[in-house]
């Protein structure tokens, strides 16, 4: 593919797009603690069965040598490539409501180009408001809810769900990027830092996806069911469970970092995690967090990106 090839293409049998619906924002790239945003963007795809609306030029974006694609091999023949998928779509929750989604990896190259082609989607279908998550791993217990830093321009949802407020440089995400792009403009974006415990960073931790899924849920009043995550998860803690307890050391560190993450609780501002119980919210706590979303939108929520 020459240089000078574009950046995406648009699908050529994507349907209308109603103005003003939320962009939701999940990229696996530097940091995925849990598998937090891979699960969350299987989850999308595979249950909600998003429409393409553009597909983003593997040849522009990705390093292929840094993140190899799979192919299939059976017995003597290559049965199946499956190159990586950077796509803007149109999806909907589970109870119907549309959404503009932005998944798949975080690109390689050319991050100001990607930046530029986002905004300019988002002025184009006047999104309300631009919600992305990412994870990383913190010194915290698995017995506690899973916290949130918040950042961005909603800044009743940073009071409500930021638990830690650091003052900071860190590595930069093309997800930052994009948020300080849309902060430049005007935009209502917020950003969610998920805090996954440290010792199950690199496994597949099925409430970090949760937990990804109700930040969401939080920011733009989507409802997302997630069965099957939530029965994941309860299998999944059960075998840690299991090893913490056989373990004495892995018992004292858990008890360690449960007393200092009630001590920093008990003197943090009135921030909560986002999920109480440690696992997906009912459907009555469901109801209750959206009637707060409702409740609590700002006056100027009306006004679209690029209106």
């Amino acid at each position: 593919m020459p240089l000078s090839s574009p950046l995406f293409e648009r699908a050529a049998s994507a349907p209308p797009i109603p103005k003003g619906l939320p962009l939701v924002i999940t990229l696996t790239g530097f940091t995925d603690a849990g598998s937090a945003l891979s699960r969350t963007i299987e989850y999308l795809r595979d249950d909600l069965d998003p429409t393409p609306i553009a597909v983003y030029a593997n040849d522009r974006l990705l390093d292929y040598r840094a993140r190899r694609p799979v192919i299939a091999f059976d017995q003597d023949h290559l049965t199946e490539y499956r190159p990586p998928r950077l796509e803007l779509s149109l999806a909907h929750d589970t109870l119907g409501s549309p959404f503009l989604l932005l998944a798949g990896y975080e690109p390689d190259f050319a991050w100001e180009a990607f930046a530029s082609s986002v905004l300019a989607f988002a002025e184009e279908f006047s999104v309300a408001t631009i919600t992305w998550v990412h994870s990383i791993p913190m010194p915290v217990p698995h017995t506690r809810p899973i916290g949130t830093t918040v950042s961005g321009t909603r800044g009743d949802l940073a009071e409500a769900h930021s638990v830690w407020k650091p003052t900071t440089q860190v590595p930069a995400t093309v997800g930052h990027l994009l948020e300080y792009r849309f902060a430049e403009h005007g935009a209502a974006v917020a950003g969610f830092v998920l805090l996954v415990p440290h010792y199950l960073g690199d496994t597949e931790y099925p409430a970090s996806a949760m937990a990804a899924l109700d930040a969401v849920t939080v920011a733009t009043g989507l409802v997302f069911s997630g069965d099957a995550l939530r029965e994941e998860n309860r299998e999944y803690l059960e075998k840690v469970q299991e090893q913490v307890s056989g373990s004495e050391e892995l018992s004292r560190m858990v008890e360690n970092l449960e007393e200092r993450y009630d001590a920093y609780m008990a003197g943090s501002t009135q921030a909560t995690p986002i999920i109480h119980t440690g696992d997906l919210p009912s459907a009555d706590e469901l109801a209750a967090e959206l009637e707060r979303f409702l409740a609590n939108r700002p006056s100027g929520d009306d006004d679209r990106f690029g209106a």
